[in-house]
């Protein structure tokens, strides 16, 4: 369920609960990714074009960064590529093009910096983020009555997660064992944007995001979703990091890039969407 007038419509990336990550042939990756080409100022019609692929949950202020980067190089066009972690590393190792990447956690970029067959700059962290747990505001009575994580867990609550082979998926599972709680979700999604969908929408009861994608909901529309407090979730942090794709034509370029969204201006984007500091 993705509705977004600066991206292509795409199907919706969703299942019930297996365990395991899904195996995706570069053909299906193609329709993977949500695509904002040339989302700044600048047209690139004669320049470089620079391929930034970005988790989901740096949407957002990735199409920020991008912006600022464009305005400050004239000519270059950015096309960004905005995913699940594992689903981007899935196309880099694939040989999709790929300049710059970020993910929203360690593990997830481990695959592609471990692979001899790719030459990468060491992984900068750059942000980090914490779950939350999103209660709708359009669901109904089991909504309603979700006051903690374990009501969350409860019979006849529809709770919706990430897939545990993303990385937002494994920070609830690491939420759920540092709270003491069995999770019970009737789907696992394979982005967190489209958690916060499913919830927003009325589609779940519960979800389990980031706090970015809570705050982002609530800045875009006050109580569109009611966030419980889990304490055990200032402990449960996921670290991201970007890289540079060494072998890209545009690598100069790429670590220009890097350079913004890591230096104050990136920082001031970051901190305003809720992102903490490594």
């Amino acid at each position: 369920m993705r509705s977004n007038e600066s991206v292509a419509a795409l199907p919706l990336l969703s299942r019930t609960p297996t365990p395991g990550l899904r195996s995706v042939g570069l053909a299906g990756l193609v329709g993977v990714a949500l695509v904002v080409a040339g989302c700044g100022t600048g047209t690139g019609d004669d320049g470089p074009t620079l391929d930034v692929l970005a988790a989901a949950s740096l949407g957002g202020v990735m199409e920020r960064v991008v912006s600022e980067f464009e305005a400050e190089h004239p000519g270059v066009r950015v096309r960004l590529s905005v995913a699940g972690s594992p689903d981007l590393v899935a196309q880099v190792v694939q040989g999709a093009p790929a300049d710059v990447l970020a993910t929203a956690d360690e593990a997830t970029m481990a695959r592609v910096t471990s692979d001899p067959s790719l030459r990468t700059s060491r992984p900068q962290v750059f942000a980090t983020n914490t779950p939350a747990l999103v209660v709708s505001s359009d669901a109904g009575p089991a909504a309603d009555a979700v006051r903690s994580l374990d009501d969350a867990a409860a019979p006849g609550v529809r709770l919706v997660v990430c897939d545990p082979a993303v990385p937002c998926g494994d920070a609830a599972v690491r939420l759920a064992e540092a709270a003491g709680v069995e999770l019970r979700p009737v789907s696992e999604e394979l982005r967190v944007t489209d958690v916060l969908a499913k919830v927003t929408g009325g589609e779940a009861d519960a979800g389990i995001v980031y706090a970015t994608d809570a705050a982002a909901a609530l800045a875009r529309e006050p109580g569109a979703v009611r966030v419980v407090d889990v304490p055990e979730a200032a402990a449960v942090v996921n670290r991201y990091p970007v890289t540079v794709l060494e072998d890209s034509p545009e690598a100069d370029l790429a670590h220009a890039f890097v350079a913004t969204l890591t230096g104050p201006g990136g920082r001031v984007v970051l901190d305003e969407a809720g992102f903490g500091v490594p």
